[in-house]
């Protein structure tokens, strides 16, 4: 990695700014924030803040304000486009004591742009979108009409984006990331996960007290509950890249002895990367049959690139007779049990391995929610079972405070952990 240096001073905290009342109002989800983050984070920028406000001037007025206090710079998306409400750069011009006029490059980019689009007319509400403060400096958005504009302060930035994802990305990516790089002196982040299963949060933090407490001032540590995993995450910053690994991987060292029999793994993030790896380094090949996951836990898998290798196939059998006919689960079994018990989880594993004939199946059976099962039991009771050869572990959940997308994803996770954690411990 290769930083260029300005004799600039260091850019090191970030205040997020998304505007918008469809944000507000929970109609629209704000992804933006959580991508912007990550990429800040990566040349080393802590985002300290992130604000959600509502499309008037006054307040995205205030909002700069508290940013600008907090924060060496400030990223805003939404609050621009070809419609009538949006105030940003009305707000952006007032704070910074500036005037809007017609930019003439972002008036030709914006034609060109309409143009490839077979569009050879620009209405009067896509032109004023040319309309910039005179004191920014323009980025063009290729993938939309909006431009992005910095504007500065006091050697402090501000960046303000639209607000659709598929033209923030690039943007982020591809011209202020680069931006940023090439004009501060930027911190190196190196980032490493220790992922532990079975053992409780607060006892894990007992466990591992004296060790954190003697990191490295530059190194961080952070507690990242994820389902019943914790994803401990060490984040060292500093000058010398080849120092700061070398750093992580020695505090991992005199870690390890003190989880030994809960670790997972040292190096992917998500859970589904982990079983990516143990499945390809072991040539295993796996299968599901969900229910009450409805697809989460093959969504899951399939998520990660190259899963066609180990992943064979799954099923939805959601309705009982489906479970009976394509999975061979016998109708005794659901007449004795309910369909929703762990006799019924460990017929369709195995029903399930057979059809697709793959080393390891899973399955699972339970009550999403909000109503009752048809057998009577209750929302949040599910059984699983990983099957891995001839060797089968089913287990219980009840989960009942879950909303029903919440429990779908949360008992996949499991399922997905609990795999692992067999895989890992033999």
């Amino acid at each position: 990695m290769h930083r260029i240096f300005f004799n600039r001073k260091y850019m090191e905290k970030a205040v997020l700014i998304t505007i918008g009342d469809e944000i507000l109002s929970g109609n629209t989800v704000d992804t933006n924030s959580n991508f912007i983050a990550t990429e800040l984070k990566n040349i080393g920028i802590k985002v300290i803040q992130i604000l959600t406000i509502s499309d008037e001037i006054e307040t995205i007025k205030d909002a700069l304000k508290t940013a600008f206090e907090t924060g060496d710079l400030v990223i805003t998306t939404g609050g621009l486009g070809p419609t009538r409400d949006d105030k940003t750069k009305k707000a952006l011009a007032e704070y910074f004591d500036d005037e809007i006029a017609l930019d003439e490059v972002t008036f030709n980019h914006l034609k060109n742009y309409m143009e490839r689009r077979g569009r050879s007319e620009i209405l009067e509400r896509n032109r004023e979108q040319a309309f910039v403060p005179t004191k920014s400096i323009v980025f063009q958005n290729h993938y939309g009409t909006a431009p992005c504009m910095m504007m500065e302060q006091d050697g402090k930035l501000c960046y303000s984006l639209p607000g659709v994802p598929y033209e923030v990305k690039p943007l982020i990516k591809d011209q202020i990331i680069p931006y940023l790089q090439k004009r501060f002196r930027l911190h190196y982040i190196h980032t490493r996960i220790v992922s532990v299963v079975g053992i409780p949060e607060s006892i894990l933090a007992d466990t591992i007290e004296d060790w954190e407490l003697a990191l490295p001032e530059n190194i961080a540590l952070s507690y990242l509950p994820v389902g019943t995993r914790v994803k401990l995450r060490l984040t060292a910053s500093g000058e010398n890249e080849e120092l700061l690994k070398q750093q992580t991987e020695e505090e991992i060292q005199k870690l390890l002895p003190l989880v030994e029999g809960h670790v997972i793994a040292v190096s992917e993030d998500k859970i589904e990367n982990i079983l990516a790896e143990m499945l390809t380094e072991r040539n295993l090949t796996i299968s599901t049959a969900e229910s009450c996951t409805g697809g989460e836990l093959a969504k899951m898998i399939t998520s990660v690139s190259g899963s066609s290798k180990y992943f064979l196939g799954g099923m939805i059998a959601y309705a009982t007779e489906k479970k009976i006919k394509i999975l061979n689960v016998s109708r005794e079994t659901v007449d004795q049990f309910t369909v929703v018990s762990e006799q019924v989880a460990r017929e369709m594993a195995k029903g399930c391995q057979e059809l697709f004939q793959t080393h390891i199946s899973l399955s699972t059976t339970g009550v999403a929610g909000p109503g009752k099962g048809e057998d009577g039991k209750d929302i949040g009771t599910v059984y699983y079972t990983i099957r891995v050869k001839d060797h089968e572990v089913t287990s219980k959940l009840y989960m009942p405070h879950l909303e029903r997308v919440d429990f779908m994803n949360f008992v996949s996770q499991k399922v997905i952990q609990d795999l692992v954690s067999l895989l890992v411990n033999g």
